[in-house]
């Protein structure tokens, strides 16, 4: 890994207070503009640093430290600059634990600085006593207490950029409290932002070679795309080489929707049928198949052969150990896309050397989108989940920031929107982690004040975090919440109706008014059981300037046409 001078922050001087500033200053070195909590007595003193920094940096404090969590964890996605919480010891850490595990399994830059009982108190059982590293280790790039005052300033500044190095993630450091209140100095560190290797050109040409090669390639780019800033480099090769284009995570958006190459809506034809699969920027898990394409008998029931894979990786630890490769490259993913559109397109020629192949997955996607308007335009009451988004695609501005929260709902989101810009789409990710929205939804409305913040809800996925809304109102962050109502957790209930026959655990209630719990918390909101109703509900939610909840009731017998479950 090489280290670039990072232009988002120049530092200079000297911290001269408490170890909460040496913190704070060290953030802020960073780039961090915002601190997420909910407060404790354990770090005070980064608070107290934050009122008093020349000029203050932001404290925006939560109802539950998931939300902080996962604000922070957002906020390093969206900004690409890592997030910051800070928690109190304890329980105000393990209440991060989930948050920590899915920024793990996403690749998202965070640091969590926690509060932890007095050194001088240590083993005697002070209030919180708990010792938290080897809790998240498991979860974190690094997760280590800073036992003294004087190594707060480095420990921080080390764990920023951590977090920041290919392949990004979330870093954990608590300081034992009477350590944290104590005076420290020391120089503002100057950081540094770290940039992966340059991938070795050998391999590059091994996979300019299979692409040239290949008459049927797809191009796979994930979230790791995105992180790496390596957004522009990706569109470079999709155009030049007219590459068919599947997009994941906050990679959708880089073949913006409606291009022509991006063959999303195709997906299963094209990953069955392709010759070549190359994933960039993305593990090869269960929503690649593990990495396995293909293979499988045609419609006359002869064999096939599976595809060759090519896998891509911001870092080589991120390369598949578990599938087969016919070549891998691992770096900075700006000069590994880069690499292969010069070396492969002298191999390729300047004709559209995939048109045919192309414009068969084309028409697939056409096929898909006129299907679509099946749900898009649904008349059917209960209100089909298609529906809702066949009304919001209407209204979104091409910057929206649209973040998923909830199972069979946000999947019917995965399939009907499709971003225009990079950088726009926010979902768990692989861990499936609920409860995440409401504190992404701070995160973007903080990140991106001029767009437009949707955050779509499950009703299961509600009952996560919902009280958050007191949240944006205190902090006057408008977003505006649209929920697929439909009484249940949709993600098991047919999976175990399939199973046994039967399902059990699985209905909520069908009257409870989400909106009124988010109108009693200062927010807006109004309830929905008619197709009809649907679109104005959505113009006062964006025109109301304050966080507004649409609760659209849903058929719960609409459940999403699911190929995997995961497994």
């Amino acid at each position: 890994m090489t280290e670039t001078q990072d232009t988002a922050a120049a530092p200079s001087g000297t911290v001269d207070g408490h170890a909460g500033t040496a913190a704070l200053a060290a953030a802020r070195a960073h780039g961090v503009e915002t601190l997420f909590t909910l407060s404790g007595a354990h770090v005070f003193p980064l608070y107290d640093a934050a009122v008093t920094a020349d000029p203050p940096m932001r404290l925006l404090d939560v109802r539950h430290e998931q939300t902080a969590a996962f604000a922070a964890e957002a906020t390093g996605k969206l900004t690409r600059t890592p997030g910051f919480a800070v928690l109190t010891a304890g329980p105000g850490v393990t209440n991060a634990v989930s948050t920590l595990a899915q920024a793990h399994f996403a690749g998202s830059p965070m640091v969590v600085l926690g509060g932890r009982a007095p050194a001088s108190r240590w083993g005697t059982g002070s209030l919180q006593e708990l010792d938290h590293p080897p809790v998240l280790a498991s979860v974190t790039k690094d997760a280590r207490t800073l036992h003294g005052r004087d190594d707060v300033l480095g420990g921080v500044d080390a764990a920023f950029t951590t977090a920041a190095s290919p392949h990004r993630g979330p870093v954990f450091v608590d300081v034992p409290m009477d350590e944290l209140y104590a005076p420290a100095a020391g120089p503002v560190p100057t950081p540094v932002r770290p940039r992966g290797e340059d991938p070795d050109p050998e391999a590059v040409g091994r996979v300019a070679r299979l692409l040239a090669g290949a008459e049927r390639p797809v191009l796979v780019l994930g979230t790791d795309v995105w992180a790496d800033r390596a957004e522009e480099a990706a569109l470079r090769l999709v155009t030049s080489m007219g590459l068919p284009t599947i997009t994941n995570g906050m990679a959708r958006g880089v073949v913006p929707g409606g291009h022509p190459l991006l063959v999303t809506k195709a997906r299963s034809r094209a990953l069955a049928r392709a010759d070549l699969v190359v994933v960039v920027g993305t593990p090869l898990d269960f929503r690649l198949g593990y990495g396995t394409f293909g293979g499988k008998p045609d419609a006359e029931g002869n064999p096939t052969t599976p595809a060759r894979v090519v896998h891509v990786a911001d870092s080589p630890g991120q390369v598949a150990g578990h599938a087969e490769l016919a070549a891998s490259l691992a770096g900075d993913l700006t000069a590994c896309l880069d690499g292969v559109l010069a070396s492969a397109q002298p191999l390729v020629g300047e004709g559209r050397r995939w048109a045919d192949w192309a414009a068969e997955l084309a028409a697939g996607v056409a096929a898909v989108v006129e299907s679509d308007r099946t749900i898009l335009d649904s008349d059917a009451a209960p209100v089909h989940p298609g529906r809702i988004y066949g009304e919001l695609n209407r209204r979104l501005d091409d910057d929206a920031v649209v973040i998923g929260d909830g199972g069979d709902f946000v999947s019917f989101a995965g399939k009907l929107v499709e971003p225009k810009r990079p950088g726009c789409w926010l979902d768990p990710g692989p861990y499936g982690c609920l409860g995440a929205g409401p504190g992404a939804a701070i995160a973007a409305r903080i990140a991106r004040p001029s767009s437009q913040v949707v955050l779509l809800l499950g009703d299961g996925a509600a009952g996560f975090s919902l009280m958050d809304v007191d949240t944006m109102v205190r902090h006057g962050l408008p977003v505006v919440m649209v929920m697929g109502n439909n009484a249940a957790w949709g993600l098991e209930k047919g999976p175990m109706q399939m199973i046994y026959g039967y399902d059990v655990v699985a209905d909520l209630s069908p009257h409870t008014s989400y909106d009124g719990v988010v109108r009693a918390l200062g927010g807006g909101g109004e309830t929905v059981t008619q197709p009809g109703e649907i679109g104005a509900a959505l113009d006062r939610a964006f025109a109301s300037g304050v966080p507004y909840l649409v609760n659209v009731v849903t058929d719960v017998n609409a459940a999403y046409p699911r190929a995997t479950y995961g497994v």
